[in-house]
């Protein structure tokens, strides 16, 4: 009888492209592209934050909502009660900043995105890895990307608050451009949401008997059809929410002013 021997695991690693690059089109052009989108949302993000022109009666900048402290502008508060109280005096957006925050910087698409153009892990198919090590995502930091479905409940109570303000416009000034910027943004960011991947999962992914559960799947059917869609709704999304934001700001310095506004 012939003794056999377990065999050696296999040692994991990238793929070995000898020369720079087997491309010969402009494959820097979509990594190159992706850094200036979002680095220009990460700087806009920052300005956004520390701006206290947020409120302009009936919008709200999506990036100061929802306004939880005293020190908010009176109208901004959510239902016109403040429960993290008076001793929070920095701007409101902080206080909600890590939830949207968190849930599009766990996201699956973006995290390929800034893999590839801030990392440049790969830049590209085909294109010379620059690291010598590849480890995915199971040590510190990059293991926290598992928390992503939790993320995706805190993305959905913001994105309900986020159509609550834009109700409260359409209420309150239904021929105003402001409110369907903020119309158009609230759907964006809840169809965002909803396309992500932990909800197409969450929804009815494991199902082993789609035919018992029929609800469950009509709406895994749905969030399926809007998961295909979910690079573009990225893009859309993070645009709408920063045209939405700066519109509002804009509104209330007063720069923009016209009947209509």
């Amino acid at each position: 009888m012939t003794q056999t021997t377990p065999e050696a695991p296999v040692r994991r690693q990238r793929a070995q492209v000898k020369v720079r690059t087997l491309r010969t089109d402009r494959w820097w052009l979509a990594p190159l592209l992706t850094f200036l989108g979002l680095s220009s949302f990460l700087v806009y993000g920052v300005w956004a934050i520390i701006d206290n022109s947020y409120f302009v009666d009936p919008y709200i900048a999506p990036f100061a909502s929802p306004c939880l402290s005293s020190s908010c502008v009176e109208g901004a508060r959510l239902f016109g009660w403040a429960p993290i109280g008076d001793w929070y005096t920095l701007p409101p957006g902080l206080l909600i900043l890590g939830l949207p925050g968190g849930f599009r910087l766990t996201c699956y698409y973006y995290r390929k995105s800034y893999y590839r153009s801030f990392w440049l892990s790969p830049p590209a198919c085909a294109v010379q890895e620059p690291h010598g090590k590849y480890t995915g995502e199971r040590r510190f930091p990059l293991i926290l990307q598992n928390i992503h479905r939790y993320f995706f409940y805190a993305a959905i109570l913001i994105g309900l608050v986020l159509a609550y303000d834009a109700v409260l416009a359409l209420v309150h000034k239904p021929l105003g451009l402001g409110t369907w910027i903020l119309v158009i943004n609230a759907v964006l960011i809840n169809t965002y949401t909803l396309s992500c991947h932990s909800c197409r999962h969450i929804t009815a992914g494991r199902l082993n008997h789609f035919s018992r559960h029929p609800l469950r799947y009509r709406a895994w059917t749905f969030v399926s059809k809007l998961n295909a869609k979910h690079q573009q709704l990225a893009w859309a999304s993070m645009f709408s929410v920063m045209i939405a934001d700066f519109y509002v700001r804009m509104v209330a310095k007063g720069i923009i002013a016209f009947p209509f506004a």
